[in-house]
């Protein structure tokens, strides 16, 4: 076990900056809950309600989890280079609804059919209030996902995961808007935050490097 948490030590920042992310989130979600800046564009008229998109929706939490779990274990700075993405959009998006506090009004008050699809969509919307979405981390962290699937030397030789990521991520994605939990506005900026950051991180090569300095040994005669 001890050997186990040197070798993967990289993991402990991330793991502590979830906490710090969580502690943060719920706070804004308690106190954002009347006065906001309501999001909205009229193509989200023009979008259908399909429950069955709660599926995807609701993947996105494994899918995140995988994408961080495999470059952590197999690949060091793929896995530098997903953090940096995720915890920059995270903390950007934390910011933003602190400042700006942002919801919308799309979701349906009556749910237009009664079964195991919409029951799951009913126990999200009490969960999770229709406030801080901007911009959607759903939308945001999938891509980030799927970038790192995507370069991953492991699934290389694995060309049907790559296209099953990005299968995954387009639903989760198309998910946000189907059962009415994000704007479009939401997701096109998702889209243009995540794209500043692959050029940011994957072209310019800048990250974070979650790395411990150690102290050379002085040098004795």
């Amino acid at each position: 076990m001890k050997n186990f948490i040197i070798k993967y030590k990289h993991g402990i920042p991330m793991l502590v900056y979830l906490v710090f992310y969580l502690v943060w989130f719920s706070y804004i979600e308690k106190t954002v809950t009347k006065h906001y800046h309501v999001i909205h564009m009229a193509v989200d008229d023009y979008i259908p309600f399909c429950e069955v998109f709660i599926i995807p929706y609701l993947l996105w939490f494994l899918y995140v989890v995988v994408s961080v779990l495999l470059t952590m274990f197999t690949d060091k700075e793929e896995y530098y280079k997903l953090c940096t993405v995720l915890v920059t959009g995270m903390t950007l998006f934390l910011v933003i609804s602190t400042l700006w506090p942002n919801g919308h009004h799309l979701r349906p008050q009556i749910m237009p059919r009664n079964n195991i699809f919409t029951q799951l969509i009913a126990g999200l919307y009490q969960t999770d209030t229709a406030t801080n979405l901007w911009p959607s981390i759903h939308v945001y962290n999938s891509l980030a996902a799927h970038f790192a699937i995507n370069r991953s030397r492991v699934l290389q030789k694995y060309p049907l995961a790559r296209y099953g990521s990005l299968i995954l991520a387009i639903s989760i994605i198309l998910s946000t808007m189907l059962i009415k939990q994000h704007s479009v506005f939401d997701v096109l900026t998702a889209f243009i935050l995540s794209a500043v950051m692959y050029y940011i991180v994957y072209m310019r090569n800048i990250q974070f490097h979650f790395r411990v300095s150690r102290k050379n040994k002085p040098q004795t005669d």
